[in-house]
């Protein structure tokens, strides 16, 4: 087995697929950096950075996919929560089909 090679390939599946994932746990509510991270580690085995993440979100919001509010907290230290946006929800419906599409044609190969 080549590893270097399944691991540079694993590393681009997930930078393609990690904005499908943020999507579809967006879809369900809101959420701050923080808190997205462990909802994406508690469904999935992805380590995320903040590195990758915020940058990420950063896009989708320039993309007009997501939307983010500060929201004040008795800590004192607010908090950023990001949304999906009309155009997200519409975006993420398109890219389900796509994903639905994509597993049932690497199904029907690996058969």
């Amino acid at each position: 087995m080549n590893t270097e090679f399944v691991q540079n390939w694993f590393s681009q599946v997930k930078k393609g697929t990690l904005s499908y994932i943020i999507l579809v746990i967006l879809d369900r509510k809101e959420y701050y950096g923080y808190e997205l991270v462990q909802e994406i580690k508690t469904h999935t085995t992805l380590e995320v950075a903040e590195g990758t993440l915020y940058p990420l979100l950063n896009r989708l919001k320039t993309e007009g996919i997501v939307d983010s509010k500060w929201v004040e907290q008795e800590s004192g230290i607010p908090r950023k929560y990001y949304t999906l946006t009309d155009s997200g929800r519409a975006t993420l419906i398109e890219m389900k089909e796509i994903w639905s599409a994509l597993g049932a044609a690497i199904n029907k190969i690996e058969k």
